[in-house]
């Protein structure tokens, strides 16, 4: 196998380690028990550290690739959605939170799964990527803190306000796409 060979397939797996990384990063939580999950919050934080790297790497390399552009978003929602459910089971986010990120999260895989078939190519703005990086962020502040630490649910919500303005914006740009065609 030659290094470009090795080089296309390098960002693709790293989102499949990803994805393969929900199931671990939920036993760690679960095995953590009350107070700070540190075992959880690093590898929370690991995966966190991936989204970034694959995307770096595929658009530094030019291998870019159709699975890329749909898995990588779709591994950091159900990350996202793992962490999210677990600590709101535990008490350590409030309802209202855990229910707005999870049902952005929904409509834009369903939404772009109703868009896809008509030659939409999502495109991850700025936004989005601060909105995730933003959520990864307060989730894994919240995993590694103790309960009533307020802080980072402040940035959580910081994180959610940016997380729904970038759905906004995607919804958005979609209908103006899909409008022209």
């Amino acid at each position: 196998m030659t290094w470009t060979e090795v080089r296309r397939r390098i960002p693709n797996a790293l989102t499949i380690a990803r994805f393969a990384a929900i199931p671990v990063f939920a036993w760690l939580y679960v095995r953590a028990g009350d107070g700070p999950a540190w075992g959880a919050g690093i590898f929370f934080a690991a995966a966190a550290f991936t989204d970034q790297l694959d995307g770096y790497l595929a658009r530094r390399w030019r291998v870019e690739s159709s699975f890329g552009k749909v898995a990588d978003p779709l591994a950091d929602r159900l990350m996202i959605g793992t962490a999210v459910v677990l600590l709101w089971l535990t008490g350590r986010i409030p309802l209202v939170a855990a229910l707005v990120i999870l049902a952005r999260d929904l409509v834009l895989i369903l939404g772009y799964k109703l868009v896809a078939p008509s030659g939409y190519q999502l495109e991850v703005t700025f936004l989005g990527k601060l909105a995730t990086w933003i959520l990864y962020a307060a989730l894994g502040f919240v995993l590694i803190t103790e309960e009533d630490t307020g802080w980072p649910l402040v940035l959580l919500w910081i994180g959610i306000g940016l997380a729904i303005a970038a759905a906004a914006q995607y919804v958005l740009r979609a209908r103006s796409v899909l409008g022209r065609s």
